[in-house]
């Protein structure tokens, strides 16, 4: 994997590339300090790109491995891939997150696409549309989130918002962030109180950039700043994405979320999820079937390489928590508005036309 930056990169922004061969990545790890881009040509590296959150976010994550697949031959151009170096290359990229079902559902397609066709001469250039289409349809799917949240944040002044779910973690505007940039655009600029978002710090190295690079006003604050804000009547609302959504509503979502759901519920803040569709799982009937990801002790004994933690004392790091659908005032997705999310109302919702 190459690290580039040069002035197209710094003018695009843009978080995920594809062009001959080569998996271009905004690499996340590396902001806010530096603006700097990743090239994957092979599965191994964007297997290991997803697991490292080079690139992270639901939505993001599947675009990233949809690409991903098309690297199944490798640097050398002389390896046309054949079907089976396309599975294996599924296969292994299904396994670099295990929470975020947008993966998941992007490697469906790419299967599908797979399965569909026999003629192997075409299969790469398949392939490489569909990858494309799940590419161009969340750009899509992020205007119709920002347009239809905007009407739930309309009166607000002060909006909550945890972990990164921007333009970072999709192809454009987000999902939690999406209302946020709508309404910016029409000119009314709401104030955003981003969470720190420990172990990883994904709000104040990723939301607070992403924010002060578009204009909107934005304060930094830790995670047990939460609380006390909202009792003092400083948060309209909170807003948050979602990483899966069981069949009942309720949310897996960056670790934190839960109890930040809690405060907004016992302070009658409205508590707002935004996600595609595809962020649904209905094979799972509730939240406690979300399989958990697991990470790393250092993240939270040696952030940034600095002991924090007795080398004896025993950490947690689960990546995620799950807050019940009975916490949430409404999901938002490209379709509209869930209001009072149960295992109706979900499925009322997702029989609606896309």
């Amino acid at each position: 994997m190459n690290r580039v930056m040069d002035a197209e990169t710094r003018v695009s922004g843009e978080t995920i590339l594809y062009r001959d061969g080569v998996l271009d990545l905004l690499d996340q790890t590396r902001l806010p300090v530096t603006l700097a881009r990743l090239h994957c040509t092979t599965v191994a590296e964007t297997h290991e790109a997803i697991r490292r959150l080079v690139v992270r976010g639901a939505p993001a994550i599947g675009i990233a491995a949809a690409y991903g697949v098309l690297l199944a031959g490798g640097p050398s151009s002389s390896h046309r891939p054949t079907r089976d170096d396309y599975a294996a290359a599924m296969e292994s990229l299904a396994t670099s997150r295990p929470t975020a079902v947008n993966l998941f559902w992007a490697l469906d397609r790419m299967r599908d696409v797979m399965n569909a066709h026999a003629d192997d001469a075409t299969l790469a250039d398949r392939l490489k549309s569909e990858a494309v289409a799940i590419h161009e349809e969340d750009r899509d799917t992020c205007r119709r989130i920002g347009r239809h949240g905007a009407e739930l944040l309309r009166s607000c002044a002060n909006v909550l918002t945890h972990c990164n779910a921007g333009g970072l973690a999709t192809s454009m505007w987000g999902t939690a962030l999406a209302p946020i940039y709508h309404l910016h655009a029409e000119g009314r600029s709401l104030h955003v109180y981003a969470d720190e978002t420990r172990p990883l710090l994904q709000g104040a190295r990723l939301t607070a950039w992403e924010l002060v690079n578009a204009g909107v006003p934005v304060t930094v604050l830790t995670d047990s700043m939460s609380g006390g804000l909202m009792r003092r009547g400083g948060v309209d609302a909170v807003i948050v994405g979602a990483d899966r959504i069981a069949a009942n509503g309720d949310v897996a979502n960056k670790i934190g979320t839960y109890p930040l759901a809690v405060l907004a519920k016992h302070h009658g803040v409205p508590f707002y999820v935004a996600a595609p569709t595809n962020t649904f799982d209905v094979t799972l009937d509730h939240g406690d079937l979300i399989p958990i990801e697991q990470r790393d002790r250092d993240e939270v004994a040696r952030p940034g390489g600095v002991r924090f933690v007795p080398e004896a004392a025993q950490v947690i790091n689960p990546a995620f928590d799950v807050t019940p659908a009975d916490l949430i005032a409404a999901i938002v997705t490209e379709r509209g508005v869930i209001r009072h999310p149960d295992s109706r109302a979900v499925a009322e919702h997702l029989l609606r036309p896309a």
